[in-house]
Formats: C-alpha cells, structure tokens, sequence
C-alpha cells in the first residue's frame, strides 16, 4: 500500500486511536487480515469469523512488525477501534485507490472470471505494473485486500467481482469505482440463490451501471454472444465494446480450432488489425476469456501482436484450474476441481473429449452447488453430455447429484460400466488406482465444497514414481 499515517488513516475510516504513542507513525507494509502474512509496517485487520477472532492475535501481530492494528475493539497495543471492520477496510480502499488515480479494471460473469482475469493480467502486465486478484478473492473483503496492495508504481489494477444477490457488485464499485468494466456472460451459477437468469442479468449489469461516460473515459466491454449481457449495453453510458465469435464484434476470434492437445488456436481480430493466437491453456472455452482480455487490452492501447503474443503464452495462475499434469507412466490428470457449473461443466467436457482424441477418457465429477430448482435437470444434462462427447467412463462422486449425473448418463445409452456412481472421493480413487492404464486422461471437477482435488492429488502421489512433469 501506499504510506499513510495512522492518523490519517483513522480519518477516513473514521476511527478512534489506542496505544498509539506517535500517530504520525506510516504504514508502509500490506494490509492483511491473515497474521501470518504480517511484515514490518503492515496494518493488520482483525476479524472476528466463526472460529477465529482476529482480535486474539493482535499482540503477535504488533510483536512481528505491524503498525497498528485495525479493530472493532481496544487491544491493547497500537491500534484504530471502529463500529464496523469491514466498513472501515472498504473506505481505507476508496481512499487509496481514489489517490492513486491508476486505471481500475473490473470483470464479472458467471463463468471464467478467475481465468480471464488471470488472462488480462499477464497481457497488461507487458506494458506496465500490474495489480490483480489473486485466486478468488472477489468479495467485499478480498477485493479490498488487493485494492490496498497496489502502490505508488502501479498502472492497472484489476479487480474480479463476485456476487451472490442484487446490489453486491453496486457495493463492490462503490469501494473501486473502475473506468472499465467487462461482462463475460450470465449462466446459470448460483441460480438458486437469485432465482433466474433475469436476476443474475440484473446483478451483473451494475458493473456497467457504475462506469463513468465515454467522455470520461468509461469503457463496457460486452459478449456480443451472450444476449443478456449484450442487452446491458442500454444500461451504461459508457463507450461499448462487443468482444465475441459474432460478426458484429469489435474484438472477435475467427477460424477457431484446437489443436490434437485441446489448446485453442485462432485469428484475432481488433480495429487495428489482426493475428494469430494459440494458446497454452485447454479448452475451447478460453478463446471467449482470450477475446475478452484482449478487448481490454485494445481499449488500454495495446498493438493486436503485442496482445497475440501476450495470450499465446500466458499460463494458468491459479490452482485447479484445467490445472493439466501428466505422470511419469504417461496417465494424464486434469485438475478442475476448484468449481463447477453447468457452464464451466460442459466447457471442461469438450476439453477432456479434444485432449483425449484417440485415449481412453474419464470424467470424475461431482456436485454442482446452488442450483435451487434446476439442480437434477443440470446435473442430468451433464450426465448425457458425457455420453455425447464418448467419453470412456463417467465416475460420479457423492450422494444424490452424483445419482443424477449417473442416471442422465445412464438414460442417454450409458449402460454396463461406462459410468458408475461411488459414494466418496476416496471410492474414486480405489476405483482409479485399480483400473487407470498408460495414456489414460483423467478430468476431476465438482463444486468446491465437495473438495474433489483431493483425488486429483491423490492420483499424482500414486504415479509419483519419478518427478510428476507439470505442463
């Protein structure tokens, strides 16, 4: 973060100081809430959650470095009390970030926002430092967190928003209010809590809602394939950019294949010209998150090879992602495990069917959370999907999803042992163990809570006879 005094500090979030013998005393370190990350100078935020309340470390905390503490009550040790931590994190974020004056990126969506981020992240951070989200800390906790990590040097910040119900993003741009905003698209993850896809569409939209004027110099980028998310160019006044495989895109892909590895190729195409990408990531899915990174990059001034060349080599950041491991006997495992959806299902699917091209196929899936009342028709239309796109064998993990996935397969022609239904994570991985052969490819993916990269994990360490080759 940039160097504030406490006392100013105290002054934006309007706070109270304890035990600080010289008020004028910096900050000059990150702000953090885990006290482990704590280094000299940092502030660190004290929350209190379910299991630990972050006040109880305050003693350590200050013992190891830290300025102050920022806390909802006296610690006794230098720190500045507030009613609401929370509160009080999102104002010091306005106040850094409004002082900063760096160009703020926003990104939501439904599906890819994580992947996309990582994406514009890497393109931008060729031209100039860069800040982003790191994993997915997209809530009004993290993003602040990453927002007070930019400094001085910093050019773009870019910040991935997450919402679960109307007004979360509003909230969201309130603490960094972004000159450019992206949509990637509005599917079907966490349905079940908005109650349809108008909702989510509605949620979404506040992104493009918060922007400033196209004189100002607020730029929408929109999927021009997504009809939702196109229909949200009536709700900015910000200039719009369509980013998409549609003719009418301003930034669009064209000739778009994979390769016998499942890595997409294609020509891009921006208003200043075009060229050829292939990418180091799998799926057919990213070229959608590619075109969308490459719109902002357009938008922030960089030439269409620099920004083909950016995206031809950009990796995964993040972990249990499409995260693609190959073991020493030759079995392939495809870690996806970090999230599902029907959106990002179906994405990883097509994958798996692309990289398996003459190999025998699996899909361990599991649970797709927060679906409400579309739950057993997305589950079985993942269920059938597999069969469609033949892959050799379905193992669906858990209790009644993983029935469901089971039975869509079952009811699409799966019969005998091409699927099967086990009751854990470690069922799948005995049945695995038993039956994997050389050149296998293994796709893991479910929901979080349903903690699937253990058998991702589990499979490496089974392999593990000489050093697993990460690729």
């Amino acid at each position: 973060m940039i160097a504030l005094s406490l006392a100013e500090i105290a002054a934006v979030v309007g706070g109270q100081t304890y035990d600080i013998p010289d008020p004028s005393a910096q900050v000059t370190g990150p702000v953090v809430r885990d006290s482990r990350e704590v280094e000299p100078g940092s502030l660190f935020v004290a929350f209190v959650g379910e299991r630990v309340d972050g006040h109880d470390y305050a003693a350590a905390v200050v013992e190891a470095g830290a300025a102050a503490v920022l806390a909802s009550r006296p610690v006794g040790v230098p720190a500045i009390v507030v009613d609401d931590v929370q509160a009080a994190l999102g104002a010091l974020a306005r106040h850094v970030v409004k002082k900063l004056g760096t160009t703020l990126v926003a990104l939501t969506g439904s599906a890819g926002k994580t992947s996309t981020k990582d994406l514009i992240a890497q393109v931008l951070q060729r031209k100039a430092p860069t800040v982003f989200t790191p994993g997915s800390l997209n809530n009004e906790i993290g993003l602040p967190l990453t927002a007070l990590s930019a400094t001085a040097e910093t050019r773009f910040l870019v910040l991935e928003m997450g919402a679960r119900g109307i007004g979360h993003i509003r909230y969201l741009t309130d603490l960094t209010p972004p000159r450019i905003g992206l949509v990637l698209n509005v599917g079907t993850a966490h349905i079940g809590e908005f109650g349809g896809r108008e909702q989510i569409a509605q949620a979404k939209g506040e992104l493009v809602e918060s922007l400033p004027s196209a004189s100002e110099g607020g730029v929408a980028i929109l999927n021009a394939d997504d009809p939702l998310v196109r229909a949200m160019a009536s709700r900015t006044k910000a200039k719009v950019v369509l980013f998409g495989e549609s003719g009418e895109a301003d930034v669009r892909a064209e000739n778009v294949r994979l390769t016998d590895s499942g890595q997409p190729s294609f020509s891009l195409h921006t208003p200043s010209g075009c060229s050829d990408v292939t990418m180091r990531l799998y799926g057919e899915h990213h070229v959608s998150n590619a075109l969308a990174a490459a719109a902002v990059a357009h938008e922030l001034g960089m030439s269409v090879t620099e920004i083909a060349t950016a995206l031809s080599e950009a990796g995964s950041l993040s972990r249990w992602r499409m995260e693609v491991t190959e073991r020493p006997d030759g079995v392939t495992i495809v870690n996806d495990a970090y999230n599902a959806n029907p959106e990002s299902m179906r994405a990883a699917l097509r994958a798996l069917a692309a990289m398996g091209k003459g190999r025998r196929t699996w899909a361990v899936l599991g649970k797709m959370a927060e679906l409400g009342d579309e739950a057993l028709a997305e589950h079985d239309a993942v269920g059938r999907l597999a069969v469609r796109l033949n892959v050799s064998k379905l193992v669906a993990v858990g209790g009644r999803e993983a029935a469901w996935l089971q039975l869509g397969a079952y009811n699409e022609g799966s019969w005998g042992e091409e699927s099967v239904h086990v009751s854990d994570a470690q069922a799948a991985v005995d049945l695995l163990r038993s039956e994997l052969r050389p050149g296998d490819v293994v796709l893991v993916k479910a929901s979080r809570s349903v903690g699937l990269e253990s058998v991702a994990q589990a499979l490496l360490e089974t392999g593990a006879e000489g050093e697993v080759s990460a690729r």
